[in-house]
């Protein structure tokens, strides 16, 4: 099985829980999902999903100036992404735990 497809279906949930603890901008929280096991995670692809979830209104953002470089935008949970977060988090422990039991063979009948 391809775990990139897999992660495609996941990506906005992990990208909302690398950001529930701290703020990030884009690089840092392609570290931290890559430091958390999701080795196979795109930059292009968290960068498109910090984009769509901005969009959506679960995330805002600002801008730390820099010195050695060009300036970070940051990126935060606000009050609809820990919202987005809880319900999204619940689905996938429904989900994982339906999925446990089909492959352990505690299919109801």
């Amino acid at each position: 099985m391809d775990s990139t497809q897999l992660l495609k279906g996941v990506l906005d949930l992990a990208v909302l829980a690398v950001l529930r603890d701290s703020d990030g901008y884009g690089y840092d929280i392609v570290r931290r999902l890559r430091a958390a096991g999701l080795d196979e995670v795109g930059d292009a692809s968290v960068y498109g999903t910090l984009r769509r979830l901005f969009q959506a209104g679960s995330l805002t953002t600002y801008v730390v100036p820099s010195e050695e470089g060009p300036h970070r935008k940051y990126y935060a949970l606000n009050k609809a992404g820990r919202s987005q977060l809880e319900l999204s988090s619940k689905l996938w422990s429904e989900f994982a735990q339906s999925m446990d039991g089909l492959l352990n063979g505690r299919v109801a009948a």
